[in-house]
């Protein structure tokens, strides 16, 4: 298939609108209209990761963490990025991120996290904001259940576990024609009232395209008059981090084992012990240090995450557990969400996991 039909559904799946501002998530390299056969996963896009795509017959590496972070001004193979690059386009190899945004969706890296340990009653930490908008549009009665139908297909209307949510208004709209105008109803000239419904509906931001094309293509009127608002409301399905709980309290040292053993995480930091059990855990894939102001007001009795640093760990304040499992490790089951991201959609798309260790550091 060609690379631009899975990158599209990568884009929506995991959208693009949903990564943090210094993020690069999305097709890095490649022609979209290339012709894809099988795709390698992967944490991080390592020069020993090409040429193992390149052995393996995979002409397409996906991985967690962008290749191109910064803008690129050369490639002349001076850098480690460079010289990879180079050797992606030499051999026709495209490379595709998703970074922050696979972090936020609700089947994302913290979520996985959580359910490695068994954890229930799963949270978002941090909500998503500034990704909702409410179109407003008028419908005459004859075309309502079509025009919503179309509109709610492309995505709009979801929130939370509910799809096809909506608010709809009898009301009369009125209009005049001008003289070049081709009008549904009426005639040029005249003024005419028509029966309409007004109706609401929420979509998320990286939608607005496919919903107002949609609603252009169903609506019979030749201007059609729609409002769209941006909100303010979080989406408490979609955000950084998450919350859960294990069904049995554990002592702190129960589970700062059980974090090393689900992570292989064999150079796990701790702050100090609170000599309370551990019911409530935070989470965080990555470098979450900055939430652990966010995990205590969770009412966690642990916050699990990497890359923080030493001052850090005296915000726990013994009021929480911080455990430090270590980047790679936070995030070694990303790939796995991936594949079962592209295998339901593309069943017979070859899908390999990386056997390259790319974690760069190493533990005496």
């Amino acid at each position: 298939m060609k690379l631009s039909e899975i990158c599209k559904y990568l884009d929506n799946a995991i959208p693009l609108s949903f990564q943090e501002g210094y993020d690069n998530s999305g097709l890095q390299v490649g022609d979209p209209d290339s012709e894809v056969s099988s795709a390698l996963l992967t944490i991080d896009v390592t020069g020993e990761v090409v040429e193992e795509a390149i052995s393996k017959g995979c002409n397409l590496v996906i991985s967690h963490h962008p290749l191109i972070f910064n803008g690129i001004k050369k490639i002349a193979g001076r850098t480690f990025t460079e010289r990879i690059i180079a050797t992606a386009i030499k051999e026709e190899i495209a490379i595709y991120s998703a970074h922050t945004n696979l972090d936020a969706v609700d089947f994302g890296v913290s979520r996985k996290m959580a359910v490695k340990l068994n954890l229930q009653n799963i949270k978002v930490l941090v909500p998503l904001k500034n990704q909702l908008l409410k179109l407003v549009t008028f419908i005459p009665e004859s075309h309502f259940e079509k025009v919503r139908s179309s509109i709610f297909k492309a995505g709009a209307g979801v929130t939370g576990n509910y799809d096809h949510c909506g608010f709809a208004a009898s009301g009369t709209g009125s209009f005049r024609a001008g003289e070049n105008a081709n009008p549904y109803v009426g005639e040029s000239g005249k003024l005419h009232a028509e029966n309409e419904i007004r109706f609401e509906t929420i979509l998320f931001s990286h939608l607005k395209s496919n919903v107002i094309k949609a609603l252009l293509a169903t609506h019979p009127y030749e201007e059609v008059a729609f409002d769209l608002y941006p909100l303010d409301n979080e989406n408490i399905e979609i955000g950084t981090g998450c919350v859960g709980e294990f069904e049995q309290a554990v002592t702190e040292t129960e589970f700062l084992k059980q974090v090393s053993s689900v992570f292989d995480a064999r150079g796990v930091r701790y702050s100090n012990l609170t000599g309370h059990e551990v019911k409530k855990v935070a989470l965080c894939g990555g470098s979450g240090a900055s939430l652990i102001s966010n995990a205590m007001a969770s009412g966690a009795d642990a916050f699990v995450t990497a890359d923080v640093k030493y001052h850090n760990f005296f915000d726990a304040g013994n009021k929480i557990l911080i455990v430090d499992a270590g980047h790679f490790e936070s995030e070694k089951f990303t790939t796995e969400i991936l594949y079962d991201l592209i295998i339901k959609n593309f069943p017979k798309f070859a899908v390999r996991f990386s056997e390259t260790n790319t974690n760069p550091i190493n533990y005496l």
